[in-house]
């Protein structure tokens, strides 16, 4: 019998050591602004979540992640005000400026020309990265790295332009914020700032000769009907962003951040491959459905970022403060 409670003692005391051990199992939200379930951005979090369970699963260590997509919490504004104050710990976004206008830095013209060049500025410690981080701390986030889209360009109907003097008299929507009708106007274009949701209408009926700005993706897929030409200007990089919330992030121990910061790594370089791969399939959905894909020359290139950055770089000061600009223009490269 004592042999019994001896056994019985033990077995409790073992319990109640693993019951504490897994008492402090932390549980966290993901969410996105931008996609549903089944999406390429809603896969990510999917993916974001599972790889940092895998790592701490079955440990002292381990976390559990609620998944949630978009409009599931609120609005892409109401979401990213959770994220800001901690009701949500982990995101794949697109910031709003109106928190920090810095973080519109994404959206600085010809910061770069390759996806090499991309990836060098925007992985763990890369220029961009660590100038991203500053400002992500700042508004409380912890920034891990972008998860891009591509390179945009210029789709129109009718005729289509690779130079500034071959842009004038072509008007195109653009997103209404800074610096996109700016960009376009550099680059010879009459820019005209148009919901997202009349752009199909404005462009069939003759408002606007095409849309500015977006990845092919989104031309083919929502304007094909009513486009004839899309020119890879390269003048933005569309990328999301990968983050945290700073005090989400403080109360993890060492090694759950080191699984969140190599889960957001992995996340990142899948979707550099696959952005690239995706990019390149639709290029040719949009060239089997009667557009032409046009890229410009190097000259041409050289030609339109040297306009952007000529007249948008020192705007772009006003707007994100002479600090940051320097650190680009130190290290973007040469176009």
């Amino acid at each position: 019998m004592i042999q019994l409670r001896t056994t019985i003692a033990a077995a409790l005391t073992a319990f109640a050591c693993t019951t504490a051990a897994f008492a402090d199992s932390v549980e966290l939200k993901i969410a996105t602004d931008s996609g549903p379930k089944g999406s390429p951005a809603g896969d990510a979090i999917e993916m974001w979540a599972r790889l940092v369970e895998e790592k701490t699963a079955g440990t002292e260590d381990e976390i559990k992640i609620d998944v949630f997509y978009q409009d599931e919490l609120g609005d892409q504004k109401e979401v990213f005000d959770l994220f800001v104050v901690g009701e949500v710990d982990m995101m794949l976004n697109w910031p709003l400026t109106s928190y920090d206008k810095r973080l519109g830095l994404r959206n600085m013209p010809y910061m770069f020309f390759t996806w090499e060049q991309a990836f060098d500025a925007y992985g763990p410690g890369g220029w961009l990265n660590k100038i991203y981080d500053d400002v992500h701390n700042d508004q409380g986030l912890k920034f891990f790295g972008a998860w891009p889209e591509g390179f945009g360009g210029v789709a129109t109907r009718g005729e289509y332009a690779t130079t500034i003097e071959g842009a004038k008299g072509l008007k195109v929507r653009v997103p209404s914020n800074f610096p996109n009708p700016q960009t376009m106007q550099a680059m010879g274009y009459q820019a005209s700032a148009i919901a997202w949701g009349e752009t199909f209408t404005s462009i069939q009926t003759g408002v606007v000769d095409g849309d500015a700005g977006n990845v092919i993706y989104w031309d083919y897929e929502y304007f094909r009907d009513v486009l004839d030409y899309y020119v890879r200007t390269k003048h933005t990089f569309a990328t999301g962003v990968l983050s945290m919330n700073q005090e989400s992030w403080d109360d993890l121990n060492e090694a759950q951040q080191q699984a969140v910061a190599d889960a957001a790594l992995a996340v990142m370089e899948k979707q550099f491959e696959d952005a690239r791969a995706r990019d390149q399939h639709y290029v040719e959905k949009a060239i089997e459905s009667g557009m032409e894909y046009i890229e410009p020359t190097d000259e041409e290139i050289r030609a339109l970022a040297t306009a952007a950055r000529e007249q948008v770089w020192p705007l772009m000061e006003e707007e994100l403060g002479a600090e940051i600009v320097e650190q680009v223009k130190e290290f973007a490269p040469q176009p």
